[in-house]
């Protein structure tokens, strides 16, 4: 079945306490989880894929407690899924220690672990359950129609569908986003070559590494079974030419850093490069929207992959979201616009200090990241989990939290 034909009635806001009906342009792990949670809510979801099948590209993903609280106020079970992690260790390229994060004090304070996740095991576990009849595929929209109380999709084959809302989680070149006029992405002027790779022999399935160098850093984090996830970031402009063989500018810039390194080197080709380079985008992070439609995810604010936190960000907009139309359901006095911009507001600040942070430059020299090897591993430690907690909305995720167990409680059994 595919998408509505122009002229078809959406419900329209006469009854406000009621159900919406929910466009979600994007069946990524941001556009799957907010149409899980506004299903849970009640609300009248369907979500659109241009693709034909639902698949998650790229590697792994890290799930900090952040985003681990609200996959668990959406009812997904990670059990079992990637690798938990109980240390970060950061070194330079020679091998100079630079910090080591104890992961498992960030899940003692947070309430959550520290998981490395295959992106396509995640999408797997926040659509288990799914009804599938919810999503429609090869749908691609071209074009969104904002009238303030209604809006309308149009897409490629000519169709269309009208909702009370709809919500763009379709990415960095996403449709919705032009239409909104939020600012096109920026370049930061580095890229990722990215993979995963067998992990080597004898590696602690628990560690995770990242090397800083001058010109360049990378990542080799376990992601659970024989998986490491590797990434190898190198400058990059738009006036980037591939080389013929990327192998050999990855061997030549990175072998030498670390013997671990070198053994992940020598396993991979050409082949395990052909999806790469991501280049680096950050996006300004858009002002308050207007009528029914809103962004989400990386539709919203695609930043450098630094933190680890674009996953995690898109949940914490799938949290707050439901939570304003949840406010908007139960208050008749109050229009969807106005629960719309105060998800936009209340995520703003946060999020905008987070990509501020992710842009920092990485690679230094020697000279400038001496400094930071005499900062106690304690203190660092402290520092990211009180990072985390500042822009995560802790209090909103406690009161949603008490409210869900109360609820539990109050079932029959």
């Amino acid at each position: 079945m595919g998408p509505k034909r122009p002229g078809s009635r959406s419900r329209t806001q006469s009854a406000p306490n009621g159900p919406l009906r929910v466009l979600v342009i994007g069946a990524g792990v941001g556009g799957v989880s907010i149409a899980r949670g506004l299903l849970r809510d009640g609300h009248d979801v369907t979500v659109f894929e241009q693709r034909p099948d639902v698949q998650a590209g790229g590697g792994a993903v890290t799930i900090w407690p952040n985003g681990a609280t609200v996959l668990g106020q959406l009812g997904v079970d990670m059990d079992g899924a990637g690798q938990e992690l109980s240390t970060v260790r950061v070194v330079t390229s020679t091998g100079r220690p630079l910090a080591t994060l104890n992961t498992s004090t960030i899940m003692h304070r947070l309430g959550e672990p520290v998981r490395m996740v295959p992106r396509q095991v995640l999408l797997e576990r926040l659509l288990k359950g799914f009804p599938a009849e919810r999503i429609r595929c090869n749908a691609h929209a071209v074009g969104v129609v904002n009238t303030g109380t209604v809006a309308r999709v149009d897409f490629a084959d000519g169709h269309a569908a009208e909702a009370d809302l709809v919500i763009g989680a379709d990415g960095l070149h996403s449709t919705v986003r032009g239409v909104v006029g939020a600012r096109r992405p920026e370049p930061t002027g580095w890229c990722s070559w990215q993979g995963l790779a067998a992990l080597p022999d004898g590696a602690d399935r628990h560690v995770a590494f990242v090397v800083i160098g001058e010109h360049g850093n990378l990542g080799l984090w376990p992601a659970g079974g024989s998986d490491v996830q590797w990434w190898f970031d190198l400058p990059w402009s738009p006036d980037f030419v591939r080389p013929a063989r990327p192998i050999d500018v990855i061997r030549s810039t990175f072998t030498g850093w670390s013997e671990l390194v070198d053994r992940v080197l020598a396993t991979l080709t050409d082949d395990d490069l052909a999806h790469s380079p991501y280049p680096h985008f950050r996006h300004p992070i858009p002002g308050p929207g207007h009528g029914a439609l809103t962004l989400l995810g990386d539709a919203a604010h695609t930043m450098p992959p630094t933190l680890a936190q674009g996953t995690n960000q898109a949940l914490l907009d799938t949290m707050v979201l439901c939570r304003a139309l949840s406010d908007f359901q139960r208050n008749a006095h109050r229009d969807l616009s106005g629960a719309l911009r105060w998800y936009e507001k209340t995520r703003r600040h946060r999020v905008a200090v987070v990509s501020r942070v992710a842009s920092l430059q990485v690679s230094h020299g020697e000279a400038v990241l001496g400094p930071a090897a005499m900062i106690p591993d304690r203190f660092m430690t402290w520092a990211l989990a009180t990072f985390l907690q500042s822009t995560s909305h802790r209090r909103m995720a406690a009161d949603i939290n008490h409210h869900m167990a109360v609820a539990t409680s109050c079932r029959p059994r």
